[in-house]
């Protein structure tokens, strides 16, 4: 099998999954399911896990069922698989770590992009409610937010 290839694909699927942060979040989380997603923007939930935890989930168990594939024969499973699993350890890290200090780490990030990026997403957390939102990705955010 071709390296080449297989890192394409990885890179290429990490890549495309922050199009389905953005595509998930902005019509599903702040659509149809917003019961799910509703209490990550309310402050004063009970527990340490919000029902908006259940969509790392769902791509926990399609990335498991891409590994899977790739362990019956179908290569390209793996780096589509890898690659999901790349991009929910980067949302992890930055979504829940970094932005939500849900564990008390990266508190003094002071890099542009560390910066840009929390400026976003402080912006969309502005709005509490599921209509008017801004900002639905995570890794790419409008230059904007950059800017001081």
């Amino acid at each position: 099998m071709n390296v080449i290839i297989w890192i394409s694909i990885f890179l290429g699927t990490f890549l495309f999954m922050e199009f389905m942060a953005w595509f998930t979040h902005k019509y599903i989380m702040h659509g149809f399911l917003w019961s799910l997603h509703k209490d990550h923007h309310q402050k004063d939930h009970d527990s340490w896990f919000e029902r908006n935890d259940a969509f790392f989930i769902f791509y926990a168990i399609v990335s498991m069922v891409l590994f899977y594939l790739g362990s019956t024969g179908y290569w390209y499973g793996w780096p589509l698989g890898l690659g999901i699993l790349a991009y929910g350890i980067a949302y992890f890290l930055v979504h829940d770590i970094f932005i939500h200090q849900r564990f008390k780490l990266f508190r003094n990030a002071n890099h542009w992009y560390a910066k840009g990026v929390r400026r976003a997403h402080k912006m969309h957390h502005k709005h509490l409610g599921k209509k008017d939102g801004e900002c639905f990705g995570m890794l790419m955010v409008p230059f904007k937010y950059f800017k001081k």
